[in-house]
């Protein structure tokens, strides 16, 4: 019998990263050492999370996939593989990230890659951050070429004013940057493909320049896809709690929630789907097991279980996401 899994974070060192995710969240970062990245479900080669709860605690994702993938699932389709579909992190950017894109499914197979489709959703946000998402109106393949070559390709990239609560889709294939002074939430297809085109002329933790990959990045990059705007959706009411649809995708379907403290609300029955709470503190139920989650944690939620619901212990907000 399956229940509401949480897992231990998968903590990941980089050169852009920062603390914030131990002030905000409370994660047991490393001392001294930039954390960009908690992965908070992963079924990667080498990074399967773990269990923290329950009776199961001590088994990994990729251990639940291997035996008892149809309970986990439900309708859901598995990454290749037959890995968990989808890939959650918590991102801390203090820097800019490389400019980078990845393949789109047509092109991944040939550069020996896998499509990854995702979305941001804003947690914290200094007041003068910023996105860089596709491409400025009129750049052309020729324009963006020529700028790779002279370090100012940058000038090509539309950059986006954002704040807390927004919320950007990137399909595969569109360039993307992370500026810095951000805390993003990032749900996404399950893979590690990225093709940097742009590191801004800084080098790695090893003190050396990271990689780039111009000519797969030229392979993937939509060149018709000009000024994408952030989510524009709306919250309506439902019931006690304030509903908004971030994006309904092939791959998965998210919407954030805002609670007031006590309101609570039943998550469909049937559907792998996973809980990201994104602000104060809400309990998840479903039978005799009850998980309680703070800022910062998610919960995976198996497609087995007939009856989950989501109560919120103080006002709070949450990712609902459901894997297809």
């Amino acid at each position: 019998m399956l229940y509401p899994f949480i897992f231990r974070p998968i903590l990941k060192e980089r050169i852009w990263g920062g603390r914030e995710l131990e002030r905000l969240y409370a994660k047991p970062l490393p001392p001294g050492k930039p954390i960009g990245e908690s992965w908070e479900i992963s079924d990667r080669p080498g990074d399967a999370s773990v269990i923290a709860n329950g009776p199961l605690a001590g088994k990994n994702l990729r251990w639940l996939m291997e035996n008892h993938a149809r309970e986990l699932l439900g309708d859901a389709k598995p990454a290749a593989g037959g890995r968990f579909p989808l890939l959650c992190k918590i991102l801390d950017a203090r820097e800019k990230l490389s400019l980078q894109v990845h393949p789109p499914a047509n092109k991944a197979v040939e550069l020996k890659g896998e499509p990854k489709t995702e979305i941001w959703f804003i947690a914290d946000a200094a007041p003068d951050a910023s996105l860089y998402v596709g491409l400025k109106r009129g750049v052309t393949r020729a324009d963006f070429e020529k700028e790779i070559s002279d370090g100012s390709v940058a000038d090509c990239f539309h950059r986006i004013p954002v704040r807390a609560g927004d919320a950007m889709f990137l399909p595969s294939g569109r360039v993307h940057a992370i500026g810095s002074d951000l805390v993003i939430f990032e749900i996404q297809q399950n893979s590690d493909t990225t093709y940097r085109v742009f590191d801004w002329n800084r080098v790695g933790l090893d003190g050396k320049p990271r990689e780039l990959h111009v000519a797969q990045s030229l392979a993937s990059i939509d060149f018709n896809d000009f000024e994408p705007k952030l989510v524009e959706t709306k919250f309506n009411a439902d019931g006690k709690i304030q509903k908004r649809p971030l994006v309904n995708d092939p791959l998965f379907n998210v919407e954030t929630w805002k609670l007031n403290s006590g309101a609570g609300g039943l998550l469909k029955p049937k559907k792998l789907q996973i809980i990201a709470a994104t602000g104060g503190k809400i309990e998840i139920k479903s039978g005799p097991i009850s998980v309680n989650l703070s800022a910062g944690q998610f919960c995976l939620i198996p497609a087995s279980l007939e009856r989950t619901e989501v109560l919120a212990k103080s006002d709070a907000a949450l990712l609902r996401v459901e894997a297809n």
